[in-house]
């Protein structure tokens, strides 16, 4: 006869490992700290989205540049407020490393157009990812994305725009960005020390790392926790980039994440970011009400 397993003590959310007297948040009560990006429902046009969402009981939007692209900042930002969503953040600037001080300049301008945009768009935060070049030493890319920091953020805090940056997976050091831990986002945010510069925790890129409960607290003391972002990473996972989950469907300890995000002073939006070409195959509407049962059993 088989030999059934059962649920670990201390591990309310059914995942191994959770220490036996660390107590975790519940599952949310209902959608208002809710908050989706675009490109989780990429195959919608924003008005498409944004009326979605608010049909759906979803109160709040992170908006993605390319879904801006076509109406301008100032008309989507009518489309959403027609909708009553919140607009929680600009998704996304950086890309500050580059192999030329030219294309290190033209990123710095591109950067500045984006706080311009978001200012425009009543989005108080803009997401960076910011920048690695393949070829060349991650600690010279680290010191292009500072410097490319300190020149934008002057125009960002005039602009009463907020800076995020996001720290990415390994995985993607390569190319995508040399900023790959929340202590290395911390640290550059705390060397800047500008109110206007603070971090971004995605359990997709951060779920893995062993300081991951500290440098949240840290964040958070430090009054630097500007967004939570929420997923699930498949495993085995069929693309690192496009195929993630919905929460619940993977390896990511959620809540407990949460848990240390909350305890840390966050109170915003938790924001659903998802990229899965499996599901933006599938009927928006029918993953949209996917995404609110996944949130409100699994986050």
């Amino acid at each position: 006869m088989p030999r059934t397993r059962a649920t670990p003590a201390g591990t309310p959310d059914g995942r191994p490992g959770t220490h036996e007297a660390e107590r975790l948040l519940p599952p949310p009560r209902d959608l208002s700290r809710l908050c989706i990006h675009t490109v989780t429902t990429r195959p919608w046009s924003l008005p498409e989205a944004a009326a979605a969402y608010e049909r759906a009981g979803i109160p709040a939007i992170t908006v993605w540049r390319e879904a801006v692209a076509g109406h301008g900042p100032a008309e989507a930002h009518r489309i959403i407020a027609d909708h009553g969503l919140t607009i929680v953040s600009y998704v996304r600037g950086g890309f500050f490393a580059a192999p030329t001080a030219a294309a290190r300049r033209a990123a710095v301008d591109e950067n500045l157009r984006i706080i311009d945009e978001a200012a425009a768009l009543g989005a108080p935060l803009v997401v960076l990812v910011c920048g690695a070049v393949p070829g060349q030493l991650l600690e010279t890319s680290r010191a292009q994305i500072r410097d490319g920091l300190e020149r934008i953020l002057p125009h960002a805090e005039a602009a009463g725009v907020r800076l995020g940056i996001e720290a990415l997976h390994p995985v993607y050091a390569d190319s995508r960005s040399a900023i790959n831990t929340l202590r290395q986002a911390n640290d550059l945010a705390d060397d800047l020390d500008s109110p206007a510069l603070g971090v971004v925790v995605d359990v997709y890129h951060l779920w893995w790392d062993p300081d991951l409960r500290d440098e949240i607290e840290r964040s958070g003391r430090n009054g630097r926790l500007f967004a939570f972002h929420i997923c699930d990473w498949k495993t085995p996972t069929e693309h690192l980039l496009l195929d993630r989950g919905l929460m619940g469907e993977g390896c990511i300890p959620l809540r407990r994440i949460r848990t240390w995000v909350e305890a840390a002073g966050f109170d915003g939006y938790r924001e659903v970011e998802i990229f899965s070409e499996s599901y933006w195959r599938e009927d928006q509407h029918d993953f949209l009400e996917k995404i609110k049962h996944a949130y409100l059993t699994h986050a």
